[in-house]
């Protein structure tokens, strides 16, 4: 039998939450006794704090329970763990879900930790950050070559597909390094974000001018960046929300909360909202909530899935909705927002969003203010991408579809 020891690490403490366990392809785990007698609640909603075997059935990540599916990565940090499977002589398909958390061992986002890790943490690397981003290019272009050590140990933990990397950086000195692990004095965290070959040149700066949008709308965002590198790259970077300074929050997402897939369309947006009251008992946060649904819907975030949404635990066992992220123009699936508005996912309008807002026990006054301070925000759309240099060709490209919604 595999077993894993599951621990949270606030940074300075370490908190035993449990074991986890596999056997003849069945998970199961167990709460820590010492847990159970305090008041965290790691998933409140599908993991319940209670004595005794919990196994998961549902079977929507493959037996383990959200909150450990959210420590693995997806899309591109898959495929460097995979890639690394492979050198070692393993196929991926043979690799079990403990085989991958042991694999991300402490490096995971977030709190959690998973003992013993299957690999040593090595110390920090330096980051260039133009050599590390054609190397990824080529990685998602099907490139077969060694990916670079840094590369590797700053990129194998994030989620999306797009490639990004976990970084260190030194504002002072302007001095970067992969940043999975505790980090030197004066450096922040940061995840980079590069684009894929469908992306384009621009999507860094896009992302920018997003960011500064969605805060002027009211959002809260991370602190964010636009890394310019000496071949002409231009990568957008936010602070990340499970850390600060070396000490780390326990993240959850709202997929991870209720078993939802993000691979496709399986909540509404009224359950964010359900969702946010439940965890925060907060209504101003719920507000922040309608705002980030106002704002996706104005801005034409259609990539708008539980995975985009995140919850973070303190160590006195509050939550909060953590800042916005993956805030910036999409498509989404076949031109639908991932979570629909009121039932509505093709053209959700304002008469749904306060549909929504009622529901969820907001008042009308309020969802409306709200309404009106996003869509002024966005308005004003040319003025961020002019901040943020983008061309005028793709500002006019998507103004004209922010205008015409």
């Amino acid at each position: 039998m595999r077993r894993l020891d599951v621990r949270l690490d606030w940074g300075g403490e370490e908190v035993r939450v449990g074991t986890l366990a596999e056997r003849d392809r069945r998970i199961y785990f167990e709460y820590d006794k010492d847990l159970l007698e305090g008041h965290l609640l790691l998933s409140p909603f599908r993991l319940p704090p209670r004595p005794g075997l919990f196994e998961e059935r549902e079977g929507v990540f493959g037996g383990l329970f959200g909150v450990f599916n959210d420590s693995l990565p997806d899309g591109w940090g898959l495929l460097l763990m995979d890639r690394e499977f492979r050198k070692r002589g393993i196929e991926p398909a043979q690799v079990s879900p403990l085989d991958r958390l042991a694999y991300i061992g402490t490096r995971a986002v977030g709190a959690l930790t998973y003992h013993p890790p299957a690999r040593v943490e090595e110390e920090p690397l330096g980051v260039d950050l133009a050599v590390v981003a054609r190397q990824a290019q080529r990685l998602v272009e099907g490139s077969a070559e060694e990916v670079l050590p840094e590369l590797l140990m700053a990129g194998g933990s994030p989620g999306g597909a797009r490639p990004k990397v976990l970084v260190g950086f030194h504002e002072k000195s302007g001095h970067m390094i992969s940043g999975t692990s505790d980090l030197p004095e004066g450096y922040l965290h940061y995840i980079v974000k590069f684009g894929s070959k469908e992306d384009g040149t621009e999507i860094g700066a896009v992302e920018m001018a997003y960011a500064r949008m969605a805060g002027e709308a009211g959002v809260t965002m991370s602190r964010t960046r636009l890394f310019e590198t000496r071949d002409g790259g231009r990568y957008f970077a936010a602070e990340r929300f499970d850390r600060q300074g070396n000490a780390r929050f326990h993240a959850h997402t709202l997929g991870g909360l209720l078993h939802a897939s993000h691979r496709w369309p399986s909540l509404e947006y009224d359950a964010l909202l359900k969702v946010t009251l439940a965890l925060t008992k907060d209504l101003r946060q719920v507000e922040e909530a309608f705002r980030r649904m106002a704002f996706n819907v104005f801005a034409h975030n259609r990539d708008d899935h539980v995975k985009n949404f995140s919850f973070i635990m303190y160590p006195d066992g509050r939550w909060d909705l953590s800042p916005a992220y993956d805030v910036i123009y999409s498509q989404g699936l076949n031109g639908w927002h991932t979570m629909a508005v009121a039932g509505e996912a093709e053209s959700p309008t304002e008469a749904d969003m306060l549909m929504v807002a009622e529901g969820c026990g907001m008042e009308e006054r309020s969802a409306k203010d709200i309404l009106g301070q996003v869509r002024a925000a966005v308005a004003r759309w040319e003025t961020f991408a002019e901040q943020a240099a983008v061309s005028r060709q793709r500002t006019r490209e998507i103004g004209e579809v922010l205008a015409g919604r």
